[in-house]
This record gives C-alpha cells, sequence and structure tokens, in this order.
C-alpha cells in the first residue's frame, strides 16, 4: 500500500485549479474535465468535480487515496464499491472510522499503470 494524494471534491474544478496552480506555480495535468492532479516532488493534490464521485460526497469533502496491490481484493464495507473510473483507476471507497473518506485504488489501464510505474 501507498499513500498517494489528497483529493479535494469541488463544485467549481477550473476555479480552484487556477488557484493551485498559482499558489504553487505547476501546472495541474487534466484527465478530464472534472479531474486534474498537481504533482510536487513529494505528493500529488487531486481536485475533482462532484460528478466524478458518488451523490453522498460533499462538495468540500477531502479524500485520502492509496494505492493497493489488488482493489476488489480488499475486505471493507464500501461506501462505493470497486468501480473502473475514467483515468484508469479501479476505486473503492471507504470511511474510516471518524467518517474520512478513504480511496483505495489500482491503476488497471496501460497509462495509468505507467503513471506509477507498474
Amino acid at each position: 500500500m501507498n499513500f498517494v494524494s489528497t483529493r479535494v471534491v469541488t463544485g467549481d474544478v477550473a476555479r480552484l485549479i487556477a488557484f493551485y496552480e498559482q499558489i504553487t506555480g505547476i501546472p495541474a495535468q487534466s484527465f478530464t474535465p472534472e479531474f486534474a492532479e498537481i504533482t510536487t516532488g513529494k505528493a500529488t493534490l487531486a481536485i475533482a468535480g462532484a460528478s466524478t464521485v458518488p451523490g453522498f460526497v460533499r462538495p468540500d469533502e477531502k479524500i485520502l487515496e492509496f494505492l493497493v496491490d489488488d482493489v476488489d481484493a480488499i475486505e471493507a464495507e464500501p461506501v462505493m464499491p470497486p468501480t473502473t473510473m475514467p483515468w484508469g483507476n479501479r476505486s473503492m471507497l471507504v470511511r474510516d472510522p471518524d467518517g474520512t473518506l478513504v480511496n483505495l485504488f489500482t491503476p488497471v489501464t496501460p497509462e495509468a499503470k505507467r503513471k506509477f510505474g507498474l
């Protein structure tokens, strides 16, 4: 397991991308109009529109994201069962005991696997 990023869910993806590009000086890599990442040397900030997550996720919610070997093998109570996302990861959302959303994911497309060196 590898802690990969923190995702911010927003109602205005373009506005948040512009803000974080301005303060970091790093251009965002957009994977879809509703999902982008700003990667620094040590961490990644993922910015996602509300349409990329199930309706129970609030537009101001944060998600901790962990790359795992096989998301389908994880035994946890999902709030979103394993689902293949448009950017190539198979993801499952769970909540920790305090209610924080946790995304467990496995890259499944060749492009997603390359991104993570798999």
